[in-house]
């Protein structure tokens, strides 16, 4: 068993597909499957199952794809970690959201890379929380900006700042003449969903249930900032959480931001696999980050 046999094994199971794991090394489908059984012939049993569409890891599988994950992203991170110690500088690698920079981060970079310019900033870009934590186990990232929700297996969450939840409609709509709004002021409004499969749609969801509110939806979008442009233009009302340096209550312009103080804050915050064995870059960039979000949210009250 060999460490390239691990890294494959776990590339296939994320793959499901040997041949997609071969175009991506550049090697032959049988050099994959070579790995493979190797671990299979060390372990005494078979890790894949094979299908028509693909294959998927054996409840053995599993477990080994699960620990081998864990151990290559941490050895991934060290060794990364001694290069900087040696040669100095280094890069702090975050994924998150698509707007999730502009909204929680912008002044953040600017003092960072001001206090650290040897220092490189990568951003990948995924579509939920949950695509955030797989990122992070997969590849070699440092943090991940999250909402934050449940334990997650090989995780660790630390919330940053609480944001409460606020109503976006057009300025002519009923509603936005209120000052704040109940839960129950909900229950006749033109929902526009937020992303599938997010975090802040299950909370939101969730809220919604508690309160025994249902509400009618004809449009759902990608991301907060698409909501916000689709009740300014007058096709629903978006819930929303309010971001850092939003005027809330907002009465400039045609969108009106209304308070929904009773629905539970939504948490945000970083996730790290361990923030005991971030590089002292990834840390400064962590801190210097929720010092900003504080400072704006601190500064709206």
């Amino acid at each position: 068993m060999t460490l390239d046999d691990l890294r494959v094994f776990v590339a296939v199971c994320r793959a499901g597909s040997l041949s997609a794991v071969a175009r991506d090394l550049g090697c032959t489908q049988s050099a994959v499957s070579q790995h493979v059984r190797r671990l299979e012939k060390q372990t005494g049993t078979g890790l894949l199952e094979r299908h028509a569409r693909g294959v998927v890891p054996t409840e053995a599988g599993r477990i080994l794809q699960a620990a081998a994950a864990d151990g290559i992203a941490g050895l991934d991170g060290a060794l990364r970690r001694v290069d900087e110690l040696v040669h100095g500088g280094g890069t702090v690698r975050v994924t998150t959201g698509a707007t999730t920079v502009r909204h929680f981060m912008s002044e953040a970079v600017v003092t960072f890379r001001r206090n650290h310019p040897e220092v490189s900033l990568e951003f990948q870009t995924e579509n939920s929380s949950r695509s955030c934590f797989d990122a992070l186990a997969a590849d070699d990232l440092d943090l991940a900006w999250i909402t934050i929700g449940g334990p997650v297996r090989g995780i660790e969450q630390r919330p940053v700042m609480r944001l409460p939840w606020v109503l976006a409609v057009g300025a002519d709509d009923p509603l936005a003449a209120r000052a704040r709004l109940d839960p129950a002021d909900l229950a006749g409004i033109r929902h526009i969903r937020l992303p599938e499969n997010s975090a802040s749609r299950a909370h939101l969801d969730a809220a919604f249930a508690d309160a025994g509110i249902r509400v009618s939806s004809d449009t759902s979008v990608a991301d907060w900032d698409t909501a916000l442009l689709l009740a300014e233009l007058g096709l629903g009302h978006a819930v929303v959480p309010a971001l850092p340096g939003w005027q809330v209550p907002g009465s400039d312009g045609p969108l009106r931001l209304v308070p929904i103080p009773a629905l539970p804050p939504l948490a945000v915050g970083w996730a790290v696999r361990r923030w005991a064995a971030l590089a002292p870059p990834a840390l400064a960039f962590a801190d210097e980050v929720a010092r900003s979000c504080r400072a704006r949210a601190a500064g709206q009250q």
